[in-house]
């Protein structure tokens, strides 16, 4: 498959109005998105939000209580959930490996389950993806929790799928074993595959993803990192000099792009801006026109961890869901 092409196919996940009850308790409702072929799509969200329910839902491992989802170009519906999981693969936060088996067996096994067309050859193939050929023989019990964790992706690609879930991969790994499973990811995405990747690590997120959601049991924003800090957060520059101006008001009245300011300590200035990129050479000239020492002028940097703690406590508004695509 080719990643680049996936602007003009149809989406590989596609959801709209999915909802899941347990009795009375609501694991999530009215989600809707798209996710596009090739795209590593971040679902984000605090424990209980109703993240892996989600993908034991899309995964057709329980039924949804109401909406609609197309998997892998197959409408989620009972009767497709066999067709849909040949063209799916689901890491889950706890694979399951059986230690006392060496990580070939282990994938042996999973490749009989699956009925796996040529397994030996899709076996060395899932083993060099993850940079375990040389492992092949060793028990998994032997091998760190980052070493398992590629095992189990190895299983996860044994059905060459389509689509993959990532339910936490990097959780509880160290940064060099996160690290490792992100490359991973990067060359899934090469390969054209659509990762659907679970994860509290908000960096992670912003690192990998195309485009992240965030869920708290109803869908509070979808979009691209960038652009949901955009729409979140006003623009500005922090302006920092030597000493403090005397008369900022006039350095920084009537400057192109800027439309307003505060100070922001003794010697620092906050202006709000349109265009960060051409108020920050206006600002500049007037600063050195004044006489100024400047130090920096740097933009606002808003992170995806402000983007999300902005967005998981607000109380839902149906009206004011952003980012829907």
């Amino acid at each position: 498959m080719d990643g680049q092409e996936h602007g003009t196919r149809s989406p590989a996940l596609s959801v709209h109005g999915l909802s899941k009850r347990f009795g009375d308790r609501v694991a999530f409702e009215d989600v809707s998105f798209e996710v596009g072929v090739g795209e590593v799509f971040g679902f984000l969200g605090p424990n209980g939000a109703g993240k892996t329910t989600t993908v034991r839902t899309l995964g057709t491992l329980i039924a949804p209580t109401s909406g609609s989802a197309t998997v892998a170009g197959i409408p989620l519906t009972p009767e497709n959930a066999a067709q849909i999981r040949r063209r799916i693969s689901i890491m889950p936060e706890s694979p399951g490996l059986y230690l006392r088996l060496s990580v070939a067996e282990n994938l042996e096994c999973f490749a009989d389950l699956y009925q796996t067309a040529n397994p030996r050859e899709r076996i060395e193939r899932a083993l060099k993806a993850v940079n375990l050929a040389d492992r092949a023989h060793d028990a998994c019990g032997s091998l760190s929790k980052g070493m398992r964790q590629r095992v189990a992706l190895a299983r996860a690609l044994l059905s060459d799928p389509q689509v993959l879930f990532l339910d936490e991969p990097t959780a509880g790994l160290d940064p060099v074993a996160a690290r490792d499973v992100h490359e991973l990811i990067d060359q899934l995405r090469q390969r054209g595959v659509t990762v659907f990747l679970t994860t509290h690590r908000l960096e992670e997120a912003e690192r990998l993803c195309d485009h992240v959601a965030i869920l708290n049991t109803t869908l509070r924003t979808i979009g691209r990192p960038d652009e949901l800090r955009d729409r979140l957060f006003a623009r500005t520059l922090t302006v920092t000099t030597l000493a403090p101006l005397a008369d900022p008001g006039r350095v920084f009245a009537g400057l192109p792009a800027v439309n307003g300011w505060h100070p922001d300590g003794r010697c620092a200035y906050k202006l709000a801006v349109t265009d960060p990129a051409f108020a920050a050479p206006a600002a500049a000239r007037a600063l050195v026109a004044a006489g100024a020492d400047v130090l920096s002028i740097s933009p606002s940097n808003h992170s995806l961890e402000d983007v999300y703690l902005q967005l998981v406590d607000a109380p839902v508004n149906a009206d004011e869901k952003v980012g829907e695509r």
